[in-house]
């Protein structure tokens, strides 16, 4: 066998083998916990800022007479 067909060989047998593991995934993946992306300091401090801002804008509104 030369060079080439070994090495030939070897990346087919390679390539078979990603084959059959092709789609052999667990059907649900295992979770870490009760890990959060993001910290509760900063999730209470979104909370905060969003409803702070929605209360300023229906104080505001309401002040100003309505639409305008």
């Amino acid at each position: 066998m030369t060079t080439s067909r070994r090495l030939a060989d070897r990346k087919i047998e390679r390539f078979e083998k990603n084959i059959t593991k092709r789609g052999a995934v667990p059907e649900t993946t295992p979770r870490k916990g009760s890990q959060y992306p993001v910290g509760p300091i900063l999730l209470g401090f979104f909370v905060f800022v969003v409803i702070g801002s929605s209360l300023f804008q229906i104080i505001r509104t309401a002040t100003s007479g309505g639409m305008a």
